[in-house]
């Protein structure tokens, strides 16, 4: 079976010198066309252009504000902490600090139920919460103004210890006022 590599060359160039049958590339082109026929253009409807143009300008909007933050002002003894140091800018030990006073001034907001009888006592808790936590912007602002010192760092670490403490004496408060209430009610 074995045939000369050279014999079936010449025979190979036989075959390529024949024609083509007539027609042979309009049938080709035709059973390529149905088996895949040309991919429509997308039309896109004046809706989903509106669409994209909306989302495009609230992701512009997003972006500008969130990176366009002008520096701090103070007015009316009220500062508006906007691009200000923290703790965390110092350094990363003061970060883990700062983080987990946060996380538990959280936490023991998150602990406290709210009733109608404790709703007095939980305001004016809530209120100095809310000067302890401007007092804090304050001391933000006098950190990026002035620079890291002993004596803001220290202070900024005392309030967040203080808003801390002064939700751990509302839980105890809350718990007495409750234990109050269910004694009055067996009585």
């Amino acid at each position: 079976m074995a045939q000369d590599i050279r014999d079936l060359l010449k025979q190979d160039l036989q075959e390529h010198n024949k024609k083509m049958p007539k027609n042979h590339e309009a049938r080709f082109l035709d059973k390529l066309n149905k088996a895949l026929p040309e991919a429509q253009k997308p039309k896109f409807n004046w809706m989903q252009i509106a669409a994209s143009v909306v989302v495009f300008i609230g992701l512009s909007f997003g972006a500008f504000k969130y990176f366009n933050n002008p520096a701090v002002t103070i007015d009316n003894n009220v500062a508006t902490v906007e691009n200000t140091k923290t703790l965390g800018d110092v350094s990363p030990d003061l970060k883990k600090v700062e983080d987990y006073y946060l996380a538990n001034i959280n936490l023991e907001l998150s602990k406290v139920k709210l009733t109608p009888e404790n709703k007095e006592m939980f305001d004016g808790y809530v209120q100095r919460l809310e000067d302890l936590k401007k007092e804090y912007g304050k001391l933000s602002v006098e950190l990026t103004q002035n620079g890291p010192t002993e004596q803001t760092i220290n202070a900024l670490i005392d309030n967040l210890k203080f808003r801390l403490n002064l939700l751990h004496r509302l839980r105890e408060q809350l718990k007495t006022l409750s234990t109050l209430d269910t004694n009055q009610e067996v009585i």
